[in-house]
């Protein structure tokens, strides 16, 4: 009878300490204060499909950016190839940005369920090895990228306050060396 109560009592504190020791070593990531990996309805996509509640919000910040960027004369002229491509109703070269962008960023924050496949930074801001590129960017299109960046978080509510936009800041700052090729 002792063996019978002990031995459950036994595997229950084992299984209780080793959670206990799991989830005290998963530490959180960027992407968990973007909204981490708890599903929700992607009003993107057909009717039922799920996304990852972190990747959602990269997403619409990369996509909302890129919508500033589009208007904006500072940096627009790297983008004629997506622009002229958008004006005649091909978002192919747009949802291609938007993935490798968004993939980019989660992978950047710590999203364990996904990777990216793009050019490296400097690839894909060099016109000799991206096509699509209209010219090597300075520090004032940086700039100028960073600042349409924060117009792009804030069109979906992250204000510059937001601890997470401080933190993908810092994580785009530390990009500039590679994407400024003049």
């Amino acid at each position: 009878m002792f063996f019978a109560i002990a031995i459950p009592a036994i595997i229950i504190a084992l299984i209780s300490i080793s959670c206990k020791k799991t989830t005290a070593t998963i530490k959180p990531t960027l992407y968990d204060s973007l909204g981490g990996t708890a599903l929700v309805a992607d009003p993107m996509g057909p009717s039922g499909t799920m996304i990852e509640k972190g990747r959602l919000l990269i997403r619409n910040i990369i996509d909302s950016t890129i919508f500033v960027i589009a208007g904006d004369t500072a940096l627009n002229g790297h983008f004629t190839v997506l622009l002229s491509e958008v004006s005649m109703n091909n978002l192919t070269g747009f949802m291609a940005l938007s993935k490798n962008l968004t993939d980019f960023v989660a992978v950047g924050t710590g999203a364990r369920d996904y990777t990216y496949g793009g050019k490296s930074m400097v690839a894909a801001h060099d016109p000799a090895r991206n096509s699509r590129m209209n010219g090597k960017a300075d520090n004032g299109d940086f700039n100028a990228f960073e600042t349409d960046l924060l117009a792009g978080a804030a069109k979906n509510g992250v204000t510059t306050s937001n601890p997470a936009l401080v933190s993908v800041g810092k994580l785009v700052e530390s990009l500039r060396s590679q994407v400024v090729q003049q």
